[in-house]
Formats: C-alpha cells, sequence, structure tokens
C-alpha cells in the first residue's frame, strides 16, 4: 500500500507525514475500538466515506472513486472476515467487524496514497529516534522499512512474469504449482538484494 502515492494538492497532501501519521493511525484505531454491533458498521463506514470524500485526491467525487478502488482491492480480506466471523460469531458481530476491518485498511491506504514513501520514512526515524537509548538504531529500521516497501511491487511484477510463464506453457491456474516457482523468484531476489546492499557497506 505504500506504494500508492498520487500526487495531488489536498489538504491532506500538505499536511506534514508526521501528524498526518498519527491522525490517520488515531481514526484507524478508534474505528477498530468499535463495538460489535449494526451500528458500528455504519459508524465505520460513513467514517471512511466522509474521510475519502474531504480527502483532495481528486476534483469531485475522485475521493469517493478512489475508496472504491481501495474496497475493491481488499474485497477478498472482507469476504474471508465476514464468513469466519459469521460461522463463529453469528451475522452482526460479522458485518461489524467485516466493516471496521475494511475501514482500517481504507484508511491506512489514504496515508499511502497522499504521503511520499520517503517522507512517511523520515517521520517514522525521527518518532523513532527515542529508542536510541535502547540501543536499537532508527536509521537502520527505516532502511528496513525501504527495502521492504521498494520490494513489494518487484515481487508483484515477478508473480505476474511467473503467472504468465506458466499460462504460456499451458499450465493450469493452480496455486500449488504457482507457490513454488515464486518462491524460488523471491529467493533470488533477496540475495540479489543482499548482495548489493553489502556491496554499499550495509550490514
Amino acid at each position: 500500500m505504500l506504494t500508492l502515492y498520487k500526487p495531488g494538492k489536498g489538504w491532506l497532501h500538505r499536511m506534514p507525514a508526521g501528524p498526518k501519521l498519527l491522525l490517520v493511525l488515531s481514526v484507524v484505531l478508534a474505528v477498530s475500538l468499535l463495538p460489535s454491533h449494526w451500528w458500528s458498521a455504519a459508524v465505520a463506514a460513513v467514517a471512511a466515506i466522509l474521510v475519502y470524500a474531504v480527502s483532495g485526491l481528486g476534483a469531485g467525487l475522485g475521493g469517493l472513486r478512489e475508496l472504491g478502488r481501495q474496497v475493491f482491492s481488499v474485497r477478498w480480506v472482507i469476504a474471508i472476515t465476514l464468513v469466519s466471523q459469521l460461522i463463529f460469531m453469528g451475522p452482526e458481530p460479522a458485518v461489524a467487524n467485516a466493516a471496521r476491518v475494511t475501514a482500517a485498511i481504507v484508511l491506512a491506504a489514504l496515508l499511502a496514497l497522499t504521503t511520499r514513501v520517503t517522507a512517511l520514512l523520515d517521520a517514522i526515524e525521527r518518532g523513532l529516534r527515542p529508542l536510541e537509548r535502547l540501543g536499537l538504531d532508527p536509521q537502520r529500521i527505516a532502511l528496513l522499512l525501504t527495502v521492504t516497501i521498494s520490494t513489494i511491487p518487484v515481487l508483484g511484477r515477478r508473480a505476474n512474469e511467473v503467472r504468465d510463464a506458466q499460462r504460456a506453457r499451458g499450465a493450469r491456474n493452480n496455486p500449488r504449482t504457482f507457490v513454488v516457482p515464486f518462491l524460488i523468484v523471491a529467493i533470488k531476489h533477496a540475495d540479489e538484494l543482499g548482495d548489493a546492499l553489502t556491496a554499499r557497506g550495509v550490514r
């Protein structure tokens, strides 16, 4: 999600990364702590709609269209949450918890949509500086996050390449036949990345 940044001039784009991170995390936490009732599902949905509507992600209904895209991108998470909760807890908690999970995810995506990765990592590094007293290195943690974030779209492209290669060979769309080739590609990428970091003096 942290690779989703879209340039814009809205108030969320102009807000510094640190306060924005705290604001979004506060809203996500508030939504996550709602009780499992029918009305909490409505509150979570309204909160997400209002925040996206005023986010400045686009003229007119641009923010709400982006909200729709984010919800669609996590449809399987929503479905799994809803079904598992229906089985173990009943319809009311299932709808409420699915709504809370969905709202939390799309609000977290809003942070990525309106914040450059470098600005967000700088804010995280500044926030972690008190941990230096415990012997932790905020710069190394920020570097780890940077590497992780930059790896996500690369692995996404590699996954598509593996899937396309399997289809070209006439292989069926079977997860079991996909996992092993993808893991080999992912491990190879990790080795290459490790060698590149070592060559630059990072250990």
